[in-house]
């Protein structure tokens, strides 16, 4: 196991192990916070309705000693209206029968409504709060003549909505923490990544300089051809074609270089560098499967703004899963450009006839991480994202995925020069 593996493997162990901590503590401390909050509100609600009860109980003695007194029917409508009514909570007085003769508080009822319609919904709100509090009878010469009963203030309807309130702080408060970690993580995934990139490209460096040394001087030492008994090889030939890879394994350590940097971006034909790519895989058809077919159909585009080390890298990716997914002797890859009318867009079409992306995953495949495959890192659908759409402000989807048809679409800008004279 390399050197760069281990150092991975075990970031992301740590990194997965503080991040489960780090759920568990902030589930935690948000069950608290909340239980906290409700238990006090209540508790307050409690207090205000056990205050409110025993400014009833007063009320009602008074009453009941005011009415059992030689007070004259005067100094009992003063009691009624100078202490009972400043109450700031509901209050009915009902008849014997239960039919309401005063009311205070009572919302849009006032005092002075005596409306059959009025009446009626009193008395339902009369039976409400003798379902919430209970009624207190007046007794006058040892007889019920007046039912008192009364319903919460405004502040305690007002409190009785605080838990909810302070649930949704609290699951709001939640949310944010949960975004504002995994944008922290996928800020620590970035820098992991850069890190990984450019260490990739300082380990490829060396023995790519090397071989390319060597290279130089197998060519001189053996100008000629060497014949063996049954073929002849081309010494020159075959250092051509070594050169060509050793070159492109230069080309993968500059890719490797410029992640985490800002990239240039050149105009380019883009068809001229999706023809190179495909010609490249096409070569090397051989090795993935004699039945296999890639097709490019180059539509007629403008030139558009690339870095082409790394969008051929994109491309090189895309075409590389599709080949592992397309069966060896019926496989068939199509590939096509073309610009979306007056939109200042162009568009890739890279199609292939494999086994398709199951639904579940398909809307995973661009997460760091994820991949179906035995074996991988889960690395090339997410590089190839971030490179179509941080550094070329474009957009890839997977428009759809089935056994037989899967098609991805990249969307690209085109070059700021074309756009304006178009």
């Amino acid at each position: 196991m390399s050197r760069l593996t281990r150092i991975t493997e075990n970031t992301t162990g740590l990194h997965l192990g503080l991040s489960s901590l780090f759920k568990l503590f902030l589930l935690g401390g948000v069950a608290i916070i909340a239980a906290v909050f409700i238990w006090y509100t209540f508790s307050v609600i409690e207090k205000l309705k056990q205050d409110t009860r025993s400014q009833v109980d007063k009320y009602v003695k008074m009453w009941q000693m005011a009415a059992n007194s030689p007070t004259s029917g005067s100094e009992l409508q003063f009691i009624f209206e100078e202490i009972i009514v400043k109450a700031n909570f509901p209050i009915i007085v009902l008849d014997a029968d239960g039919e309401p003769l005063h009311w205070r508080n009572i919302e849009n009822i006032p005092p002075e409504d005596t409306t059959a319609s009025s009446r009626q919904k009193l008395r339902q709100i009369a039976a409400d709060m003798i379902a919430q509090n209970g009624q207190f009878p007046l007794v006058y010469s040892d007889r019920i003549v007046n039912y008192f009963c009364y319903g919460d203030s405004e502040a305690i309807n007002q409190l009785k909505m605080m838990p909810f309130v302070e649930l949704g702080l609290v699951l709001a408060f939640f949310m944010v923490a949960i975004i504002g970690f995994q944008n922290l993580r996928r800020s620590e995934e970035r820098h992991i990544w850069v890190g990984m990139a450019k260490e990739t490209a300082h380990q490829l460096g060396t023995p790519i300089s090397s071989l390319m040394g060597w290279l130089e001087v197998l060519g001189t030492d053996y100008p000629t051809d060497h014949k063996t008994d049954d073929e002849r090889i081309s010494i020159p030939d075959t250092v051509d074609n070594m050169k060509v890879d050793v070159a492109r394994l230069q080309r993968v350590a500059n890719r490797f270089g410029l992640i985490g940097s800002v990239p240039e971006l050149t105009t380019h034909d883009l068809n001229d560098l999706m023809h190179e790519t495909v010609e490249y895989f096409r070569r090397r058809l051989p090795f993935e499967g004699n039945g296999i077919t890639i097709e490019f159909t180059a539509g007629s585009i403008p030139p558009v703004a690339l870095n082409a080390e790394l969008f051929t890298w994109a491309l090189e990716n895309l075409i590389k899963n599709a080949l592992q997914a397309v069966d060896s002797r019926t496989g068939r890859l199509q590939i096509s450009t073309e610009e979306l009318n007056r939109t200042g867009l162009v568009r890739i079409n890279i199609e292939d006839n494999g086994k398709g992306i199951p639904p579940g995953a398909a809307r995973k495949i661009f997460r760091p991480g994820f991949t179906t495959k035995k074996r991988g890192w889960g690395l090339g659908l997410t590089l190839v994202k971030r490179i179509i759409t941080e550094y070329h402000r474009g957009q890839i989807h997977l428009v759809k995925s089935k056994p037989g048809e899967t098609l991805f679409e990249i969307i690209l800008p085109v070059s700021p020069e074309n756009r304006n004279a178009r």
